[in-house]
């Protein structure tokens, strides 16, 4: 059963982080939202993580025995959960349930009955192959948002193959615009294109909730990672679109901006992001060359971005010698936007960071007290937060079975002797 009281970090209280008890009740944005997470690794779950933090109540449903893959990814690992599945699978209740046995797919076909939004990331057709599937919803569950993400969608010759961020950052173009100018394509630090399907399949469940209250039904959504790897392309895939030329590495620079790249100081590096040709003069004067803003190979953005190389170079000269603090001091009065290139210990104690509430502590139950990130989105009316701690494998197998679906102690028993949950 879950812990009735859990706890979060909350930084604007005397100016330093507390910790305040807070009871399971439930303000969000999407309070009276049901979700049920049949997924896996890190869109699915990255996504109903998301719903439950605006507010929807989320039933994780995991195989006996193992559970989500990413409960092992490890080290590290805190109470026995690993760090990556803590980080992506909080404000949910963990059930069991052999979803392949015909007594499982009857406590499923309850569940979903049960619920608005149904997320899975399955093999293209195992709902189906189960009997779940569009009339089964439309006749039992026609209210029910379905979620399908997927690794190539269903249609195309990839059409059905499971899908792999790193895989897929490859595929899709990603890799080759990352990585020095003259080294070899590289892989973003994270699985960015499972995150970023998570979102976009958070969005379209969002829009399709929002249409329910003009149609009164549901709707299957599709996402996949293969679309969202392209959709992430934005400008260089429009620079290749309109130009016809092939997009290529810039190391940290930008292919359409001109300066905009880290350089190194004399204590490190920082990030320099000058936008306009206004912001390119007052960078030049705060750098005592204002003479680069009257150069006619600089003047403009377009002359900046042909003679990259001329002017990153006169910039690296100027900066050598500065320290990072008091040279983004100085840029940050005349209006340039830059910042410290921070490692992940910098980046997640930095004050700003404290000030909002990015790192949260919620009381796990044999983990203790965990540190998780916060949320990233601000509701001025229905809040979002953390009511519950990433759960234990199967930890509210018998809460939900018997209060929500009212199966008897002595049925849940005989289930798990079936290893059916």
């Amino acid at each position: 059963m879950g812990y009735p009281l859990h706890t979060f970090t909350h930084s604007r209280l005397h100016g330093s982080i507390k910790k305040v008890a807070m009871a399971e009740q439930n303000q969000g944005a999407l309070d009276g939202i049901r979700v049920l997470d049949l997924t896996r690794i890190l869109a699915g779950p990255l996504c109903a993580m998301t719903l439950g933090d605006m507010g929807a109540e989320v039933i994780k449903v995991e195989p006996p025995g193992a559970g989500d893959d990413t409960r092992t990814w490890g080290p590290p690992f805190a109470g026995g959960e690993s760090a990556y599945f803590l980080g992506i699978n909080r404000n949910k209740r963990s059930i069991t349930l052999n979803m392949a046995a015909k007594a499982g797919q009857e406590i499923l076909a309850k569940l979903i009955g049960q619920c608005d939004v149904l997320v899975e990331n399955f093999k293209a057709g195992t709902l189906e192959k189960w009997g779940f599937t569009r009339d089964w919803l439309e006749q039992n569950a026609p209210r029910v948002v379905r979620c399908s993400i997927t690794g190539y969608g269903t249609d195309g010759p990839k059409g059905g193959l499971p899908g792999y961020d790193f895989i897929l950052q490859a595929e899709s173009g990603l890799m080759s615009i990352c990585g020095e100018t003259d080294g070899d394509p590289m892989k973003y630090g994270v699985a960015i294109v499972d995150i970023t399907t998570g979102l976009l399949a958070c969005n379209s469940i969002l829009a399709a909730l929002n249409a329910r209250h003009r149609t009164g039904r549901g709707q299957h959504v599709e996402v996949s990672l293969y679309e969202s790897g392209l959709f992430m392309l934005a400008n260089v895939a429009s620079n290749h679109l309109v130009s016809g030329k092939d997009a290529r590495r810039f190391g940290n620079g930008h292919p359409n901006i001109v300066p905009y790249t880290a350089y190194p100081v004399k204590d490190g590096m920082i990030a320099v992001a000058v936008g306009n040709d206004g912001q390119f003069a007052k960078f030049a004067a705060a750098l005592g060359h204002a003479e680069w803003a009257k150069d006619a190979r600089f003047i403009k953005n377009p002359d900046r971005v042909v003679n990259r190389d001329a002017i990153d170079g006169l910039i690296i000269e100027a900066l050598k010698v500065e320290d990072a603090g008091s040279l983004i001091a100085k840029l940050t009065d005349a209006g340039i936007p830059c910042g410290r290139i921070n490692s992940v210990a910098q980046a997640l104690s930095a004050p700003h960071t404290v000030a909002c509430d990015m790192v949260r502590t919620v009381r796990h139950p044999t983990a203790g007290d965990v540190k998780v990130l916060g949320m990233p989105f601000r509701f001025s009316d229905t809040p979002p937060s953390i009511r519950r701690a990433p759960p234990t494998l199967g930890q509210h197998t018998e809460q939900v079975l018997g209060d929500e679906l009212g199966l008897s102690a002595e049925r849940i028993a005989e289930l798990r002797a079936q290893k059916i949950v």
